[in-house]
């Protein structure tokens, strides 16, 4: 459909996807084109996903709203960090500089319980350092990842030191400090976090990509690739820029609405990824990695992270 027919779709999604996320069972509602019988249909709807579908009249989803199909899918989305109990360490990949697409993870651990995990302990936390940034008042460098990575639960503070690798990969908390959180957002678009880096050991490239050219926005039917500290370098395609998403972010921060989210279909990233930058074929960053499912991936539009951090890509001429 054009660029017109989807705008339509998106109005009319927004006037219901509050209502929508409402409803039991509802983690999001998107833009994209309805599947019958496995085959696309040729006609965009309003996607709408479900933990799991129901036949009960109460939580049915209306076929159409306004004469703009629904296409119900079953899927559960989540942040994509890793955890690992404090005794349960292994070892992973170590860099001398400090690249886009590395793991990384704070050095504290934190102590959950069920339900959020299966037993109580002490947990470590790994993600991916995405790219580096700089804050725009000031010429410091600064690693840009998700904040559920580097900020995990309520008790954060800047200040808190950061590792490479990761504690989970086997970073020891205070030989392999490579910064301090500085800056965290969550919001209803982002969820990201700047590290001030405390090496010089860095470079603005990312792993098996190259260098960072600069940002730009995502487009549907646009490839883009992501380097991950669990999934690697994977590729995918932009299939929407209008989803809304719930996810647990656990003790302390619970269920959050992200809205306007990049979504990119396929086995695209798993757990570990979130704090990946999306690179588009001209290497500009065009969103950060956030959580989704072994169907999709989620990202932030990348101008909404640099403006809620107030930072800057660091990056090199095309």
């Amino acid at each position: 459909m054009a660029g017109d027919g989807r705008a339509l779709v998106r109005s009319i999604k927004r006037l219901v996807e509050d209502d929508f996320l409402c409803r039991p069972g509802v983690v999001g509602v998107d833009v994209g084109e309805k599947v019958v019988g496995g085959r696309g249909a040729g006609v965009l709807g309003i996607v709408v996903y479900v933990r799991h579908k129901r036949t009960s009249a109460q939580f049915t989803i209306p076929p159409d709203v306004l004469g703009v199909p629904t296409d119900v899918v079953e899927d559960v989305f989540h942040p994509h960090h890793t955890l690992a109990s404090s005794g349960g360490v292994s070892g992973a990949e170590r860099h001398d500089l400090l690249l886009g697409g590395i793991g990384m993870g704070p050095s504290r651990a934190v102590r959950l319980v069920p339900p959020d995990v299966a037993r109580a302990d002490d947990y470590l936390v790994a993600g991916t350092l995405g790219a580096l940034v700089t804050p725009r008042a000031k010429r410091r460098t600064m690693a840009l990842t998700a904040f559920h990575i580097a900020c995990v639960d309520d008790a954060w503070a800047v200040g808190d030191p950061m590792v490479h690798p990761s504690r989970v990969d086997g970073g020891h908390p205070y030989r392999d400090r490579i910064g301090v959180l500085a800056r965290a957002a969550l919001s209803g678009t982002v969820d990201a976090a700047a590290i001030l880096l405390t090496t010089p050991r860095s470079r603005p490239e990312v792993v098996g990509v190259g260098a960072i050219t600069g940002r730009g926005e995502a487009r549907v039917g646009q490839r883009v690739r992501k380097r991950g500290r669990t999934t690697a370098l994977t590729e995918g395609v932009v299939a929407s820029t209008d989803a809304a998403i719930t996810l647990d972010f656990g003790v302390g921060l619970g269920v959050r609405t992200l809205r306007d989210q990049i979504r990119v279909e396929g086995a695209f990233a798993d757990h570990g990824d979130s704090g990946a930058v999306l690179l588009d074929d001209d290497n500009r960053v065009v969103g950060l990695y956030c959580g989704g499912s072994a169907r999709r991936g989620f990202a932030n539009p990348i101008a909404n992270v640099l403006d809620q951090l107030d930072v800057d890509l660091l990056a090199v001429e095309a």
